[in-house]
């Protein structure tokens, strides 16, 4: 049997219709593919590889940690130097109310860890979050997903929570005394790469302290300098009380982390105790590439290098099947005028050799979500590809 074959036999599929590339080896913004074919990568493993394929900084940590000890005891009980240093390197680059870290495996644990950190806080029960939000896909993380027809198959999720609509102020309301967290992301991201507006997160942080609950700011996608800072949330002007973090975190290995005060997060550790356990977080593999991805953030201008590279994504992008490009730096939806379009596109650009890809509810989307290391000649090399794509699609759905 070929790898195609055993790769639809033995591995469990996620949706109908897999791309199925089969990767040779990827470097760089590149994916090369058994068959000889290069890849012009926009997706980046969906937000996840930061600094590119194989960076070389990330491989030595990698490799260096990997030689001297990997998995040795669960999350928090022994001094492990990679995640130490991350975590204290994070706080450094954050407001001082975010200062401890709980390091676990993925973003959707995160969002679980932030929620329960939530709720043993406040001795709360509510949580809010937002219509057509994308929050991961465990029981907790999807039962705040604010889109039914995905949800609807796994009931019962957990109770008490309820939804408001993004950058609607009069929602902000829904927010009482009854509410243990808020959970949002500070771009919306399966719902079209859609930003905060009029100083919404603002306002929702402010009708948090009125009434005592929590914000917890959702930065997985947006996070580890895809918009321009270090996370969605230091570009409007306010400190979230929790955030969860993940995707982008150690270029291409899987992680996940929340992160709140110091006073807040001891909670976990007592009453009962254990209130949160994690086998592999923390694990020293991936705190060591999360580290070197940190560190190259902070030592280069890549940050803020998305913003001019937003400019040329945005230069670049013109053509009238195009509605709008939403989003901000290397975190950007093309918006076409019908899914039909957007689909064509997508299947276009990788038969060109250039790999984009869609979101979860906005269906007119085309996701570009590149690696931070993208050149300006890479840009432009990506750019003629959608455009001719949309060229021809304005052809065939014409007729």
């Amino acid at each position: 049997m070929t790898q195609e074959q055993d790769f639809l036999k033995y591995q469990a599929p996620t949706s109908p219709y897999p791309r199925l590339l089969e990767v040779q080896r990827a470097e760089g913004s590149y994916i090369y593919t058994t068959d000889g074919k290069r890849y012009l990568d926009f997706v980046a493993g969906v937000s996840a590889c930061t600094l590119g394929h194989c960076h070389p900084a990330v491989v030595e940590a990698i490799q260096e940690q990997c030689a001297t000890y990997m998995h040795v005891m669960v999350y928090g009980e022994y001094i492990q130097k990679p995640a130490v240093d991350f975590c204290k390197l994070l706080a450094e680059q954050l407001p001082p109310e975010l200062n401890t870290t709980y390091l676990v495996n993925s973003g959707t644990e995160a969002i679980e860890g932030s929620v329960k950190l939530a709720k043993r806080a406040t001795g709360r029960t509510q949580l809010i979050a937002a219509k057509n939000a994308y929050h991961g896909n465990t029981q907790g993380s999807m039962s705040l997903m604010g889109y039914e027809e995905r949800k609807r198959a796994y009931r019962p999720l957990i109770p008490d929570v309820d939804f408001i609509e993004f950058n609607n102020e009069e929602d902000i309301l829904k927010i009482t005394e009854r509410t243990a967290g808020v959970v949002l992301e500070s771009i919306q991201g399966g719902a079209g790469f859609i930003e905060p507006q009029n100083d919404y997160l603002i306002k929702v942080k402010r009708r948090c302290e009125e009434v005592g609950a929590l914000l917890i700011i959702d930065e997985i996608q947006p996070g580890f300098g895809r918009t321009g800072k270090l996370f969605g949330f230091q570009n409007y002007g306010f400190t979230p009380d929790i955030i969860a973090i993940g995707k982008g975190m150690a270029s291409g290995m899987p992680v996940g982390a929340f992160v709140s005060s110091y006073e807040r997060m001891q909670l976990l550790a007592h009453s009962p105790k254990m209130g949160h356990i994690t086998t592999f977080g923390g694990n020293p593999v991936i705190a060591a590439a999360s580290l070197a991805t940190l560190k190259t953030l902070i030592s280069t201008d890549l940050m803020p290098q998305t913003l001019q590279k937003e400019k040329l994504f945005r230069e670049y992008l013109q053509h009238p099947l195009i509605e709008s490009v939403n989003g901000r730096g290397l975190m950007l939806a093309v918006i076409v005028k019908t899914a039909e379009i957007a689909d064509f596109v997508v299947n276009y650009c990788q038969d060109r050799g250039l790999i984009v890809y869609w979101l979860l509810f906005e269906h007119r989307a085309v996701r570009l979500s590149p690696p931070l290391t993208l050149t300006e000649e890479e840009i432009k090399e990506g750019c003629n590809i959608i455009i001719e794509a949309l060229e021809v699609a304005q052809k065939k759905f014409s007729r």
